[in-house]
């Protein structure tokens, strides 16, 4: 798999061969690679040149201590579509990623088509639940935090039919740099979209933007993304029977809600 060398980061990323096809990104979440895609990019390289990349801080991405921002992990993004010569694209993400995708479209929306917004919040979680989570982890390393996070990114009955899914995704998460792991709860921590300012305004994106909660997810609920399509006019909106990670364990509804909003 190819890098891109970027400033202050090394992205590890997979672009499908060259085409006439509209390029989409996929933008991971919290704890996961590029990976966590693998049931879209089957259905979704028919028709879209994929572009999947690893956040700064997990997969093979580069790594380091201390505190990112949100802002950085977009224009890492911005970053490697220059590299990559890429002007515009689709852009789909979940959670962390759904941060990266509101800061794009209210600071770079001539760089996007449409995006969807799944499983986030105009502010994830609170300051004090994420320091906790930094300290968890610096203390004990991210197996301790591993069968908390199972429980909120799937729910009991898929974990119980579909036990190798969930496995792989908790060593996917285990297998995340624990200096990037922290880096990047910090840049959650202290993003928050829900007070609106001059610099950030979720009210100011103008672009078409699908909004995909999960009916069971106990980190970014329903009434968040709700309040998502109250502020971005014009957004649609769809609900699906899954905890955090809905493109994994709905994997085939999503897929549709996605490919339909694409395509319109």
């Amino acid at each position: 798999m190819p890098f891109a060398d970027l400033k202050g980061a090394r992205i590890h990323y997979h672009l499908t061969a060259p085409s006439e096809l509209p390029v989409l990104v996929f933008c991971n979440s919290l704890g996961t690679d590029f990976s966590m895609w693998d049931a879209q990019f089957e259905v979704f390289s028919k028709t879209f040149r994929i572009l999947r990349y690893d956040t700064r801080g997990h997969g093979q991405s580069s790594s380091r201590p201390g505190s990112y921002t949100i802002e950085q992990l977009a224009k890492d993004l911005l970053g490697l579509l220059d590299y990559l010569n890429l002007p515009r694209v689709d852009f789909c993400s979940l959670s962390m990623g759904g941060l990266t995708g509101m800061w794009l479209g209210m600071h770079a929306p001539q760089r996007l088509h449409k995006i969807v917004l799944c499983n986030t919040a105009l502010r994830i979680g609170t300051r004090e639940g994420w320091n906790t989570r930094i300290e968890t982890v610096a203390r004990n390393g991210i197996r301790s935090i591993a069968p908390a996070a199972m429980e909120r990114w799937f729910t009991s009955s898929f974990r119980d039919r579909f036990p190798q899914v969930a496995q792989g995704a908790q060593e996917m998460l285990l297998s995340t740099p624990a200096d990037g792991y922290m880096a990047c709860c910090a840049a959650i921590r202290d993003a928050d979209f829900s007070v609106e300012d001059q610099v950030n305004s979720v009210s100011s994106i103008r672009l078409p933007t699908l909004v995909i909660a999960g009916a069971h997810d106990p980190v970014t609920t329903p009434a968040d993304a709700h309040a998502i399509v109250g502020r971005i006019s014009g957004s649609h909106y769809a609900e699906l029977r899954a905890a955090h990670l809905s493109n994994i364990e709905a994997a085939a509804e999503f897929t549709m809600e996605v490919g339909r909003f694409l395509t319109a």
